[in-house]
């Protein structure tokens, strides 16, 4: 069996692989494998851009495990196995007339993989995907069952949400739910400066605020959402086609053109923004959230504190346009409130996020390692499964829990049998 990453630079050939379709079946292949001394690392959808899953030794893959659970409408909450995507969720969470509080912009991640990377959307009163986490069964590396729930030990619920699947491997979350609602998207061109003086403004004042900046040229596409009443009014068929071959198909080759003479990239930087789509849509909350991500990229991304966000893109554009980097995908800036997770990059801190994107095949480590110092400087935490250099004396510094999460993931397993050699770079003395 091969695996490889979305983004295609992670690849790896597993010794052994296994797809349970039952948690007792997951419980007897992590036996089997602790007895055989193996090192197990677990793949969702493969939507991570460091080797968080790369394994030479025992690989699992939880995409049969998908569905919901059970639903308990008192609670206003759902169970759901790990291996489920965040788009089925939201179809089946539909049919029950519920929804996420929040999602992000990309739903192909299985649920386990978003919240054990620290994944969020944007909502500057809302806290990242993991918040929604009342409970998870968690199977350690000896293959027994743990049942972690937020009111019997809220500090290992705390340090299980976002866990990089270090502790062992989760197999159901319980989540809380919402009913069903509707948003309201509208999206506007503005300018770099608009957003620096204002975003903050812009984000207090609605629900969902986010913004992407053009390098290579003063122009930036918002985007306001809010809750609505109002019946859904999805944009026209020839509309999202349009959107569609623009966003994709005309971004591809243009993206082609600029991997083969990287000296045009600021040009069709500047194009592309001059062309960005406008508009506005009413649509079931999990419609309006997501958005097709065909044309694949490398991606980094930081979590900073909010006040840092306008002074940290001011540096990173005098970096871009003093290193002259060939660069042509746009920087993406979202908000959200703080965390209790112990390794959520939002934690203890209300945060503006930063994601850098390059376009896959394009060299990219110069451009990301310049401005990861910018990130780092203005106070900024990596997002746990996009690309960054590992530095776990700076996390011991930046997280008040980060020696308790270890010394938690001693206790879970303390044979090491569930880290990899990212995982034993990015915890360091685990």
């Amino acid at each position: 069996m091969r695996w490889r990453n979305w983004d295609g630079r992670i690849r790896c050939q597993p010794a052994v692989y296994a797809a349970p379709r039952s948690e007792h079946e997951l419980r007897r292949i992590m036996r089997q494998w602790s007895s055989e001394g193996r090192r197990v690392r677990v793949a969702g959808s493969g939507h991570s851009f460091t080797p968080l899953v790369e394994s030479a030794d025992a690989l699992l893959w939880l995409g049969r495990l998908s569905g919901l659970h059970s639903v308990d409408a008192a609670a206003g909450t759902v169970t759901v196995w790990a291996g489920t995507t965040l788009r089925r969720l939201g179809r089946l969470l539909a049919a029950q007339g519920l929804a996420q509080e929040n999602l992000g912009d990309i739903d192909a991640q299985s649920i386990a993989g978003a919240i054990a990377t620290g994944t969020h959307g944007t909502g500057a009163a809302l806290p990242p995907l993991a918040a929604q986490v009342q409970g998870l069964t968690l199977i350690t590396a000896a293959g027994e069952c743990m049942d972690i729930d937020a009111q019997r030990d809220p500090d290992l619920l705390d340090a299980a949400r976002v866990s990089l699947g270090a502790l062992g491997v989760i197999s159901r979350v319980r989540l809380q739910v919402m009913p069903a609602y509707r948003l309201h998207l509208r999206v506007r061109r503005g300018t770099l400066e608009e957003c620096l003086e204002r975003g903050d403004d812009y984000a207090d004042q609605h629900r969902h605020f986010e913004f992407y900046w053009f390098p290579w040229s003063p122009v930036t596409q918002l985007k306001f959402t809010d809750v609505t009443g109002a019946a859904a009014q999805p944009r026209p068929w020839w509309n999202r086609a349009a959107d569609e071959v623009l966003e994709n198909g005309v971004f591809y080759v243009a993206s082609e053109v600029c991997r083969r003479v990287p000296r045009w990239s600021p040009a069709l930087s500047r194009l592309a923004a001059r062309t960005v789509a406008t508009g506005e849509a009413v649509d079931a909350s999990a419609r309006i959230f997501a958005t097709a991500r065909r044309v694949r990229f490398h991606e980094m991304e930081y979590a900073l504190p909010r006040a840092e966000l306008a002074p940290a893109l001011r540096e990173i554009r005098r970096r871009i346009e003093r290193a002259g980097y060939q660069v042509h995908f746009p920087l993406e800036c979202r908000y959200s409130a703080a965390d209790t997770a112990w390794l959520s990059p939002a934690a203890g801190r209300d945060s503006a996020y930063i994601a850098v994107h390059m376009y896959r095949g394009m060299p990219f480590e110069a451009y990301f390692r310049d401005l990861e110092a910018v990130l780092r400087a203005h106070g900024g935490r990596p997002h746990w499964g996009k690309w960054h250099t590992p530095d776990p004396a700076l996390y011991a510094a930046q997280y008040a829990h980060w020696h308790d999460f270890l010394r938690t993931r001693a206790r879970l397993d303390p044979d090491n049998r569930m880290l990899n050699p990212w995982l034993r770079r990015e915890l360091g003395d685990a």
